[in-house]
C-alpha cells in the first residue's frame, strides 16, 4: 500500500492580496462600490417599510395588536436580506390605502432582478483570472436538477459601474414611492409629513 503524498499550503509564500491578486485594484473598487450600493438599497427598503407600515390607519380598538405586529415587522426589516425585504415592501405598499405609485409592479420586477444579480456579486467566487479585456466570470450556481443555472456573463469594470449606478437609481425610486405620498422619508430632513412630530422642529 502506497503512503499518501501529504502536503500543506505554504501560506508565507502566497502572493500579496491572495486570492484577489489576479484582478486590478480598480476592479475590486468597482465591485466593492456595487456591493455597498446594494447595502444602501436594503437600508432604503427598510426605511420605506417603516414609513408605509407606520402610516397605516388603524382602528383604535386594534392599535395594541397592530403595534405588536408592527414591531415584529420592523425587526425583520432590520435583519432581512434583499429578497424578503422586497416582499415585505411590496406588501406594505399594496396594503396602504391611497397609494399613488404608478407602474409599481415594474419597480418590484426591477428590484427582484437586481436581487438576483446581487447574489452573484456578493456570493460568487472570483478565482478565475480575467481575460485580456479584463473580464471575469464569477463561479455562481443556483437551483438543482433541471432548474440549475450557472452564471455565464463576463463582468468587467464598466459592467460593475453600470450595476452600481442602476442600483442607486432603484434606491431613489423606492424613496420616491414614500415622498410621493407626501411623507418625509425616514432619517432625512426633506419635505413632507414626518411619521411623527419631531420635538426639535416646531414646524412639524
Amino acid at each position: 500500500m502506497l503512503e499518501p503524498n501529504r502536503s500543506m499550503v505554504a501560506c508565507d509564500q502566497l502572493p500579496p492580496r491572495f486570492p484577489t491578486q489576479a484582478h486590478a485594484p480598480a476592479f475590486w473598487e468597482a465591485l466593492g462600490r456595487a456591493v455597498a450600493t446594494f447595502g444602501f438599497l436594503e437600508d432604503t427598503l427598510g426605511s420605506a417599510i417603516f414609513a408605509y407600515t407606520g402610516m397605516r390607519q388603524i382602528p383604535e380598538e386594534q392599535i395594541n395588536a397592530a403595534y405588536e405586529k408592527w414591531t415584529l415587522t420592523l425587526q425583520r426589516a432590520l435583519s432581512g436580506t434583499l429578497y424578503p425585504l422586497i416582499d415585505t415592501y411590496h406588501k406594505a405598499v399594496i396594503d396602504q390605502t391611497g397609494a399613488t405609485i404608478e407602474n409599481f409592479d415594474v419597480l418590484i420586477d426591477q428590484l427582484r432582478e437586481a436581487a438576483r444579480l446581487r447574489n452573484v456579486l456578493c456570493h460568487g467566487s472570483w478565482n478565475k483570472k480575467p481575460d485580456a479585456e479584463g473580464r471575469s466570470i464569477p463561479f455562481f450556481v443556483t437551483g438543482l436538477g433541471e432548474k440549475q443555472r450557472i452564471f455565464d456573463t463576463p463582468i468587467d469594470i464598466a459592467y460593475l459601474q453600470h450595476v452600481q449606478r442602476g442600483v442607486a437609481e432603484l434606491a431613489c425610486k423606492v424613496i420616491n414611492t414614500v415622498t410621493h405620498m407626501g411623507w418625509r422619508f425616514p432619517g432625512s430632513s426633506g419635505p413632507g409629513l414626518p411619521l411623527w412630530p419631531s420635538r426639535d422642529s416646531p414646524a412639524d
